[in-house]
């Protein structure tokens, strides 16, 4: 993952071609010809993406396959490095394409205020993936300084600093550590890695959207919301309304409805939720954990639709028992998510699951994890967890704007003086990046 100037003209390059497929559609006068444009636009932007981010994937496992039918083959690679935020950008330009397509928007005549809106800075990394109905309008118009907005958007940032800072790069030293020497590791070990990067990858992702939507607001231009408090899901349906919410509903609009969502047979519906999310495993990276990862989120959400488990109306505990029943799903999942091959993830379920080393094993630790590091991570997760129960209900940051300025200063003391305190020696970066 790079910057590299033959990625400005890749980013241009991509963004020149939904301009003009984009005005092209609008000026046929078929369907068919319609369709051809789209088709042709979004086969170059799939085209770009997979040379990049999947084509030695797809090389390495042909080549395996072919080795289990007793088939000798070289593995052809490409020596290039992936653009950062390639799979961000690529679907904004096939959503922008697609849109006009339907009807939906209006093909944008300017080519400069439409490249803006494909490489805005705040999103251009890491999302969230805005829709051209929300985004582009505003970039359009012209904008007046707001004192209020600008505000909410510091708060923002100071919040998703703060995520992101003391929370995921410190869980980050505790995980990476685990993870580069499993067969080091005992019990504790494995299930305090589990659960800290379960923390980190949301802190991580959800304190860049943050920062990004903060600096949009700077702007005056509102982004989408891409996170709601989701380790407080009863249900894994649930969890992806709240969980990296522009690509959901990316997914939703663009490859899950047109396979023809739920307005099917049931076995057609349930399939239609496995590709999905065996595709959104795939976008999360060239490798098998990512889509084993997917199939887990997209058969859990296949069984509570057979067992109508989202229909039954739930009593205050039976919810509490449905999102620590999610959550541990999660964080299963998150393993395969985290793990650099499937072999490894199993590896990590089946010490924990298996106990052979008995309770001892459990308890102590097989490598150096400083226990000062762990409860400075533990205290800033429960002040995380307190706020996103709050914002069920609230918007925590435009409440913490409401109040008095003594309390208001008190909270940017605390937040700001608390991640300068915890700032590692070493920046994890954003984990997203990479994808």
């Amino acid at each position: 993952m790079s910057w590299n100037p033959q990625y400005i003209v890749l980013i241009l390059g991509t963004t020149a071609i939904s301009f003009f497929a984009a005005l092209l559609i609008e000026k046929c006068d078929t369907v068919r010809a319609k369709k051809m444009v789209l088709a042709g636009a979004v086969f170059v932007c799939l085209g770009v993406l997979f040379c990049f981010k999947y084509f030695n994937f797809m090389s390495a496992s042909l080549v395996e396959l072919c080795s289990l039918l007793a088939i000798n083959l070289h593995p052809i690679t490409l020596n290039v490095l992936l653009p950062v935020g390639i799979s961000f950008y690529t679907f904004q330009t096939m959503g922008y394409v697609i849109d006009v397509y339907r009807g939906n928007v209006k093909a944008e005549r300017h080519f400069g205020e439409y490249a803006a809106f494909i490489s805005f800075f705040p999103q251009l990394v890491a999302g969230p993936i805005e829709r051209t109905a929300n985004l582009l309008p505003q970039i359009k118009t012209v904008k007046k300084f707001d004192y209020d907005e600008a505000a909410y958007g510091l708060r923002l940032m100071a919040w998703g600093f703060f995520k992101k800072i003391v929370i995921a790069d410190n869980a980050a030293i505790v995980v990476d550590s685990v993870y580069s020497s499993l067969d080091r590791c005992t019990g504790f070990d494995l299930i305090l890695a589990v659960l800290f990067f379960t923390m980190q990858i949301y802190c991580d992702f959800s304190g860049y959207s943050d920062i990004a939507i903060g600096t949009a607001r700077l702007l005056g231009i509102k982004l989408m919301t891409n996170f709601k408090s989701p380790y407080f899901s009863g249900s894994l349906k649930e969890f992806w309304s709240r969980w990296h919410i522009s690509l959901s509903t990316w997914f939703r609009d663009y490859l899950y409805i047109p396979l023809g969502g739920n307005r099917c047979s049931k076995f057609r519906h349930n399939m239609n939720i496995m590709i999905t999310f065996l595709i959104s495993g795939l976008w999360h990276g060239a490798n098998w954990t990512f889509v084993l990862w997917g199939g887990i989120h997209g058969f859990i959400q296949v069984v509570e639709n057979v067992l109508g488990l989202n229909k039954i109306t739930k009593s205050k505990l039976q919810h509490i028992i449905s999102v620590v029943i999610i959550f541990l799903i999660c964080n299963i999942a998150w393993v395969f998510f985290r793990s650099k091959s499937i072999t490894d993830a199993f590896y990590i379920l089946g010490n924990i699951i298996s106990a052979n080393g008995g309770i001892d094993w459990y308890i102590r630790s097989g490598i150096e994890i400083d226990e000062s590091t762990i409860y400075h991570i533990l205290i800033p997760v429960v002040a995380m967890m307190v706020y996103d129960f709050i914002s069920l209900k609230r918007d925590v940051i435009k409440w913490v704007g409401s109040q008095k300025m003594l309390v208001r200063w008190c909270l940017y003391f605390v937040i700001i003086f608390w991640t300068i305190l915890m700032l590692p020696l070493e920046n994890s970066g954003f984990i997203y990046f990479q994808f």
